[in-house]
């Protein structure tokens, strides 16, 4: 950290969904939750504004007791309010605020003299986009990854995620089962990863969260079978490792631009190679050939599963963990931190 960032004091504000960390599904959680300790770990100043619920070794400060899609008593839009204006309320208290909430914290932007450095996870709708452009230039903005830059708004950099590599263990040996890991909707493919797994003549274990029942009563759970099927619905952080690291491959068909994949990191972590859909960001996370392969459709996606086998898994994880290391991610912020700090 240079000498400028000494003693810095950032409020880093959480989205409240889930508790932070997640304790399964929560990605800009988990977001919140490496960066929080990452930076209090190299003697930053931090307050993370999140559930009470929430572990951290920096202060916490919450509004709410637990998150609103953990606790049906808890109302998003009131929750969310309270939440958002505790942090700009005591905005002369830090030097930074960074938002990993979404959009909605850019609207108090402006009533602060606090710089906001606002991580963007992605576009959730197009109606969204013109409250980016109205704080285009009033705080910064850090991109995912470049597929996932918008062409209205302007950006500090890109910054890919980190995940904390050492809770990844490499795998001892690749399975005979593939693997799903993500939500139970149609962006992330599930049906699609059943269709290829039936071709390639794999078992499949299906892992997260039903996002869309109706797509899973549908289109998912009439396959499940228990042998050549399995769904295990979501999945902790303590049985996530030995998962993806004892597949013969991770398949991630999406059918949207994701803006990042963090089951697609931690599984290249474990060793385990990745046959994505070349959609989105994932020609920046993916090594075509190296750590998997990128895919145009099904058929592509069998074609490359008879060769997954031939990838090193050791180098697949060296790889990853040089690309993708927590450490690296918090490098990356602290040098955005000086960057914008030193132009205001």
């Amino acid at each position: 950290m240079t000498d400028s960032l000494t003693g810095l004091r950032v409020a880093v504000l959480a989205p409240i969904s889930w508790r932070v960390p997640p304790r399964h599904y929560g990605p800009w959680e988990q977001f919140a939750s490496l960066l929080t300790e990452g930076l209090a770990a190299r003697g930053v100043d931090v307050t993370l504004f999140a559930t009470a619920d929430s572990l951290t070794t920096a202060r916490l400060s919450a509004t709410a007791a637990r998150g609103w899609s953990e606790d049906p008593a808890v109302d998003p839009k009131a929750a969310e309010c309270l939440h958002i204006s505790a942090v700009f309320e005591r905005a002369g208290e830090f030097d930074l605020i960074h938002n990993s909430f979404d959009f909605l914290p850019l609207t108090y932007s402006a009533l602060v003299s606090t710089p906001v450095l606002t991580t963007i996870h992605g576009f959730s709708s197009p109606a969204i986009v013109p409250v980016y452009e109205k704080y285009n230039r009033h705080g910064a903005y850090v991109a995912i990854s470049d597929a996932d830059r918008h062409p209205a708004l302007e950006y500090l950099c890109t910054i890919h995620h980190g995940i904390d590599t050492d809770a990844f263990p490499v795998g001892t040996a690749a399975g005979e089962y593939l693997l799903f890991f993500g939500r139970i909707h149609p962006d992330k493919g599930p049906a699609l990863a059943i269709e290829v797994a039936r071709r390639a003549g794999l078992p499949l274990v299906l892992a997260g969260i039903i996002q869309d029942q109706r797509y899973f009563d549908e289109e998912v759970a009439p396959h499940v079978d228990g042998e050549r099927v399995r769904f295990l619905g979501a999945v902790g952080p303590e049985e996530r490792p030995a998962l993806l690291g004892g597949a013969l491959a991770l398949l991630h068909p999406i059918s949207f631009e994701e803006p990042f994949g963090f089951s697609v990191v931690e599984a290249m972590v474990c060793g385990t190679p990745v046959v994505a859909f070349r959609r989105g960001s994932m020609p920046e996370l993916v090594d075509d050939g190296r750590t998997g392969f990128l895919v145009r459709d099904v058929d592509g996606a069998v074609d490359a599963l008879r060769r997954v086998a031939g990838l090193d898994r050791e180098a697949i994880r060296e790889t990853a963990i040089e690309r993708f290391g927590h450490h690296r991610m918090i490098d990356d912020y602290l040098r955005a931190y000086d960057k914008m700090l030193g132009s205001c």
